[in-house]
This record gives structure tokens, C-alpha cells and sequence, in this order.
């Protein structure tokens, strides 16, 4: 479902539809009673009264100092404060590559809203697409406020949320043990011939594999245990020149 908001960079303001860009296929797996596999219910149960309560009837709550909770509807958090609730306010462009991808989330569709917001949303796309420039916006989305990219995709204005700078953790210390000039030299050989991979051509093998379980334990039939992992080469120049050659005698450039 589309939500309307309005892209608002300077003076100019584009209306747009926002929907999701992407898609979850992941098989669901049910939480389901050992002994007879029926369904685990979870219901939801009021800690006052111990009496189960309808979706229509819950609320959202935040628990005071003096521990009371204040109940917000749905018609409260409609007047909520924000100037970003329905505007995605663009505070500025950056390059693109100065975006670091471990920041990336979720990923929404602005299409224009109405003829009349062709014209600046066109010019939007196609300024950011010649400048590979990207805007940095605050939008409000799933109930909370977030930062976002705007980038073109196929002539298409994406907005991509991503996580608040303190959001990210510290990856620690990196290691320290020096690369010789030789294993340097072996390795950069090595990536252009695993070059051109089709990300469309990559198969889900955890659905495949999940597939082939299920109908295994429908027929009491037992699946082969997989190959343990390959450890770490413990002659890594060996491994990186077996490589090259394996790679040369499939054909890659």
C-alpha cells in the first residue's frame, strides 16, 4: 500500500506515492506443538484483568516515572509533532560512494503523485543521476523517525532508509599481521577471472535445501549431513596459485 508524502529539497516540494521496494520469499517456519504439530497460538492477554484482548482494541503505551502508562491510539500518534511524518526533508546531497553500505535498510518506491509532480520529480531524478549525488533526508516511517538515501534506480526515486551513525557498532581492532608483497600479487591476479558474476542468476540454496528437508521428513526418509566447512588454507600462496589455474582451465578472462 502507498503511503503520500512530499519531497521537499529548498523551496521545491514533490508529492509522492511511497510503497516498498522490496520483497520477503523466505519460507516461514511455524512454531507448532512437538508431539501432534498443531499451530502455537500466541495470544495477547491483558496483565490487569488476565483477559484475552482483540487486535482492534490494543494500543500503544509508555510507562511514566511514577509508573503509570500513557495510552497512545491511533488517532494520537496522528497528531504527533513531527514535521517529517508526512514530508521527507532532504537536508542535503552528498557523493554517492562517501554512503557507507553497511548503513542501508529498507527500501521504498517514490513515483510522482499527480501530473502535477511530474515535471520537478523528472528533474529531480534525472540531477541526481548526472551529479551521482545522493540526498540525505529524515523521514518518518514505521513509526519511528529515520534517516534516508534518495538515489535514482531505473529512472525511479529510491529512498532507502539506513541506521543512525550510533546504530552501528564498532567493528574492533582489524588484524595486524602484515601481507608479503607475493601473496598481494597472487591475490590481485586472482580477482579479475571471478569477475561478471549475475547476482539474478544466485539461487536461495537455504529455501532449496529447506525443500528437500521438509519433503524428506514428510516421506521418514533422513538427509546426508552437509560437507563441514573447509578450514583455513595453511599454505595460502599454494591455494591462492591453485586458484588462478582452476580459474583459467573454466574458461574465465
Amino acid at each position: 500500500m502507498a503511503t503520500t508524502m512530499s519531497v521537499s529539497f529548498g523551496l521545491v516540494s514533490v508529492p509522492v506515492l511511497v510503497s516498498p521496494a522490496t520483497e520477503d520469499h523466505r519460507v516461514r517456519l511455524h512454531e507448532v506443538h512437538r508431539a501432534d504439530a498443531g499451530r502455537i497460538r500466541h495470544r495477547r492477554v491483558c496483565a490487569v484483568d488476565g483477559q484475552e484482548v482483540a487486535y482492534q482494541d490494543v494500543a500503544r503505551g509508555v510507562e511514566l516515572p511514577d509508573g503509570t502508562t500513557a495510552v497512545l491510539d491511533d488517532a494520537a500518534l496522528e497528531r504527533l509533532p513531527l514535521p517529517t511524518k508526512h514530508v521527507i526533508e532532504v537536508l542535503g546531497f552528498v557523493p554517492a560512494d562517501t554512503v557507507d553500505p553497511i548503513s542501508y535498510q529498507r527500501a521504498y518506491y517514490a513515483r510522482p503523485a499527480g501530473a502535477g509532480a511530474e515535471r520537478p520529480y523528472e528533474v529531480l531524478v534525472a540531477a541526481l543521476a548526472r551529479t551521482n549525488l545522493v540526498g540525505i533526508a529524515k523521514i518518518a516511517i514505521s513509526s519511528r523517525e529515520r534517516l534516508a538515501v534518495l538515489r535514482p534506480r531505473y529512472g525511479v526515486l529510491t529512498v532507502q532508509t539506513v541506521f543512525w551513525p550510533d546504530e552501528i557498532r564498532d567493528p574492533g581492532p582489524a588484524p595486524t599481521r602484515p601481507v608479503t608483497d607475493r601473496e598481494m600479487e597472487l591475490a590481485e591476479m586472482l580477482l579479475p577471472h571471478l569477475q561478471g558474476i549475475d547476482p539474478a542468476a544466485v539461487r536461495d540454496e537455504y529455501a532449496e535445501a529447506l525443500d528437500q528437508l521438509v519433503a524428506a521428513v514428510s516421506e521418514g526418509r533422513q538427509l546426508e549431513a552437509p560437507a563441514e566447512p573447509r578450514e583455513p588454507p595453511e599454505d595460502l600462496m599454494a591455494v591462492l596459485e591453485a586458484s588462478i589455474r582452476e580459474a583459467r582451465r573454466e574458461g574465465r578472462p
